[in-house]
Formats: structure tokens, sequence, C-alpha cells
């Protein structure tokens, strides 16, 4: 019927039934974080003791009646602009995020947010002037799938504040549902949110006050990422210099259309540093998903398949992660959870820097070309290889 057999009908439903069936079993995993409350954006008082991050929130997501929640999961009419200050705890371990048992929170001992104002794209520039500091440097953060609007602001705020970042926080928000059975839709509404993505790196680039931009972006959230920076290159003849890095961390993205991503780039784009780990269980359902094809955050660098992949582009790192847990049980957010990926991040990448095996002290790790990958110590917890030697 219609040019599909009985059998091929079977296996497709067997298929949907397990993938269903992992994204439960994921779900089962993480039911833990079905006790954080919802309404933590709601503004409270500041307390001393405590670190803040001031970012910018912009976000493709439609507004929410709720003060706490401010976007919900769906679609907005445009993109919304809100200036969010975050308090952070002291006395904390790099890498984790104290999320309130009850609305509101205690600042001295949680997560909370101490101010948040709605901005108008106009004033995107003045806010760019007087957050920039002499960097002049702008970190921009898309998060993942399965992402709430609060958990993408507190995560972020996490990351900008643990890595130090000397650099204006710009969070991207695109419409993630937080549900984990609604993948297919998440990455619809990452799709429909990459051209105001590039938009908003446009005005950040044009932004006089503003001389670098480092763009990270986890999971998913790599697919819009990468999309927007190649469609300002298609309609510009070339990346801006002022984007300097882009980091992609355990990117959701297949690897032959990650090469053709970057290939249409051209030459003038930015340095590009990818965060892998093999043991990402996220990434493994996802690949699942897509029929057995290897996520990009899931390769193990030393194979010659993704050599060959890699091989003659220049500017391309790949930091291997596989033997570090940290975070969640899924290792999907090691980036930020793992105080040695985080500290990389804002000692090496927000600084315009390359990281190298020289960065990754002894006897922690080793490093080495992509082609010698045979010769490395594979039980080192971070390895780095430089995606452009040949094998």
């Amino acid at each position: 019927m219609n040019g599909v057999t009985w059998l091929e009908r079977c296996q497709r439903s067997a298929r949907a039934r397990l993938s269903w069936l992992l994204l439960v079993a994921l779900a089962a995993g993480l039911s833990a974080c079905a006790s954080t409350p919802r309404g933590l954006l709601e503004p409270v008082a500041p307390v001393p003791g405590t670190d803040s991050v001031n970012m910018l929130a912009a976000t493709t997501r439609a507004p929410s009646a709720d003060a706490g929640v401010l976007f919900s999961g769906e679609r907005g009419e445009g993109v919304s602009f809100r200036n969010i200050v975050v308090s952070i705890p002291r006395n904390r371990e790099v890498g984790s995020i104290q999320f309130p048992r009850s609305v509101p929170g205690n600042p001295a001992t949680d997560f909370t947010v101490t101010a948040s104002t709605a901005l108008p794209k106009a004033r995107l520039a003045d806010w760019f002037r007087s957050t920039s500091g002499r960097s002049k440097r702008v970190f921009v953060f898309v998060h993942g799938f399965n992402t709430p609007f609060d958990r993408a602001v507190f995560r972020f705020a996490q990351l900008a504040h643990d890595a130090d970042a000397d650099a204006s926080p710009v969070l991207f928000s695109w419409p993630s549902r937080g549900y984990l059975l609604d993948y297919s839709r998440d990455f619809d509404n990452a799709s429909y949110s990459r051209s105001d993505l590039a938009d908003l790196l446009g005005v950040a680039a044009a932004a006089p006050s503003v001389r670098e931009i480092v763009i990270l972006a986890h999971s998913m959230g790599s697919w819009p990422a990468v999309e927007a920076v190649r469609q300002i290159a298609l309609k510009s003849g070339g990346v801006p210099r002022k984007i300097t890095n882009l980091i992609l961390a355990s990117p959701d993205l297949d690897v032959g259309v990650f090469r053709r991503q970057i290939e249409d780039m051209g030459p003038k784009r930015p340095q590009i540093t990818l965060f892998t780990a093999q043991h990402d269980r996220a990434l493994q359902v996802s690949r699942f998903i897509a029929r057995g094809a290897t996520r990009l955050g899931g390769i193990d660098p030393t194979q010659e398949e993704y050599r060959n992949q890699f091989a003659g582009f220049s500017g391309i790192t790949v930091i291997d992660l596989s033997a570090i847990n940290a975070g969640d049980r899924l290792n999907h957010d090691l980036f930020a959870a793992s105080p040695d990926a985080v500290r990389l991040i804002g000692d090496r990448l927000l600084q315009g820097q390359v990281i190298t095996d020289f960065d990754v002290p002894a006897p922690l790790a080793a490093a080495g070309a992509i082609s010698s990958a045979a010769t490395l110590l594979v039980t080192a917890p971070i390895r780095v290889f430089d995606a452009a030697t040949t094998p």
C-alpha cells in the first residue's frame, strides 16, 4: 500500500515505540528535577554576601502571564529583550546550581533573580556599552533541548559566574517546551529562531563598544547557532571578524551536515571548538532517533572516519570529555558542570585563545594531534585534538 510493505510499517512502528520508551527512561532518570517549583524568576530583594550576574536575555518565546515564569515554551511574536540580574550564593561548588525548594527563593542559599526589566531593541547598543568593560567582549549562550526559560537563565548565570567571564553575558533563548517527549517540536522551534539569532549577532557586531563576540551553544542549540553564523556568512561574504570563537558543547548535529555548514561559512569563519563525550546518554538517544547517525557531540575523535571528515579544515579543535563524570547522570552538561571544562572556557576560550595540550596540566590529561590519536593516554580526563591535521 502506497509503496510501503507491511514489514516496513511494523519496523517504523517498533522504532517509534522504542524511541518513546527511551525518552520515558530518560525522564525517569531525571525525575528529581520535577520537584523544582515553577515561578523561579519572580524578583526578590538582594542580600549582602552574594555574587551576581547581569545578563541580557533575548528570546523568541511567547511571554507568560506568570511574572515568575516570564516566557513560555511557545513561539512569540518577534524577539523580546530583558535585562535580568541573577544572585548567586557563595560557598558553592563550581558547576552547581542551587535551585530554590520553594518560591520565592533565599538569595543567601539559592539562585534567585533580583532584577528583571524589559529592554527595547533600540537600547541594546547602550547595554553593550555599559556592561562590556575593558574587554569589550560579548559572551552569547544558546541553550539546548528540554530547557525552560528559568533553567536557561540559571544555567547561563552559573556558567558566566564560574568561568569568571570578562564579557557582557547574553542569553539567546528559543522556545524549548521543557519536556523530554517534545524533541521534534523543540527542533522545529530551534530552526524557527535561527534568523533572529543571526540578527542579534549582527546588532552586537555593529555596536561600536563591542570588539569581540564569543558564542557558546549547547546540545540542540548548536543547530540555530551554526545556522545563524552560516546565514551571516552567506549574506555578507564571510563571518564578521568580531565573531572570534564558536563553541559547541555536546552538539546535537549530524556530522556531515556540520561539515557542509562550515564549508558554507568559507575561510572567513571563527575558531570552532567542540566539546564531545562518547558517554553522553542524551546524544545516544538522539542518535537512535536519527536512525543510527552519530551526533557530532558523541564522536570519538580518534576514529579515522571523523578525522577524514575534518581533514584540511583549519581552526577546529575537538575537546574530548569522555573520561569525566559531572552534573546529572546523562553526562550532557559536562561543559558547565565540570570544573576543568569551565576553567578551560573561562581562562582560554573566552580570552580568544585556542586550547592546546599546554592548557590541560599533566598528569590530569594528555593531548595530541588528531592524526596521532593512537598515541594518546586514553585514560586522560580531557583530551585535545587539532581537527585540521590530516591522518
